[in-house]
């Protein structure tokens, strides 16, 4: 090759290089941890829409979530299988079952008994949608006697608000579409949820008003069964790198997501 080709060459060479060492390969132990059966199985959890939607026609998932997922999969080398739930409590719950090996879920604490979670990858704020004519204000204003808040079961900031009320009361059902059907039939004082979710659920409810503050910040990582040691270590190397490179804050605007941003470290 002449010197003009070489020069030709050199940025191509270059960009391959970079793109190598933008996507390291995992050590064989996490490769093994995370793919156990020659795929990375990724539990999926469509009861979330800010990571996860299914088009009504096709069945495919797309969202935050399915980029990360694939992303993961590439970098292991491996395919990459959607296994498809309706809420995040029924994939916490199939930790027990081995049929995920990865999963994207709310950091909580008693999911941590069974899972072991990354760093925080993303965080929404969780706050309180009121009905019209409501004298409840502010997010600090919901723990009286009387108020009945309506909770999906199993989400990431039930187990914290059951710790944190002293006087209020809950009403569970499952699943976001239930748990705001039961907040309208048994005209409760206040139904919790993810804040994005509740400004699509407040179009639905005319005079319904979202309280000013919020109950607590959720964030959101990257899970697998916790005695894979060598998984969730890697696991966390590629969640600080998913945020510092940009990839989660790109995925999050290629989607349009309201609400839902990188974790602060």
């Amino acid at each position: 090759m002449n010197k003009m080709g070489r020069l030709a060459m050199a940025p191509m060479v270059s960009m391959i290089l970079a793109a190598c060492t933008m996507a390291p390969t995992a050590p064989d132990g996490a490769r093994a941890e995370l793919a156990p059966t020659g795929k990375l199985r990724a539990g999926m959890n469509t009861g979330n829409t800010l990571f996860t939607t299914k088009d009504p026609a096709t069945g495919e998932l797309r969202g935050v979530a399915v980029d990360v997922m694939r992303e993961l999969g590439r970098r292991l080398g491996v395919p990459v299988e959607m296994v498809v739930h309706e809420t995040p409590g029924d994939v916490a719950d199939a930790v027990d079952k081995g049929t995920w090996d990865v999963t994207i879920l709310a950091i909580e604490q008693s999911r941590a008994e069974k899972i072991a979670f990354s760093p925080g990858m993303t965080e929404i704020d969780v706050t309180y949608l009121v009905p019209k004519g409501s004298p409840i204000r502010r997010a600090d204003e919901i723990d009286k006697p009387g108020v009945r808040i309506a909770v999906a079961e199993k989400a990431g900031y039930e187990a914290p608000l059951m710790r944190t009320l002293k006087q209020a009361t809950v009403v569970r059902a499952r699943g976001g579409p239930a748990t705001f059907a039961a907040f309208q039939s048994q005209n409760l004082e206040a139904f919790i949820a993810l804040k994005p979710m509740l400004e699509d659920y407040r179009t639905k409810m005319p005079g319904s008003t979202i309280v000013e503050g919020r109950f607590m910040a959720v964030q959101h990582g990257i899970g697998t069964p916790r005695q894979r040691a060598a998984a969730a270590a890697y696991l966390r190397g590629f969640v600080e790198e998913m945020i510092a490179s940009g990839f989660v804050a790109r995925s999050i605007e290629r989607h349009g997501v309201r609400g839902l941003s990188p974790a602060r470290s």
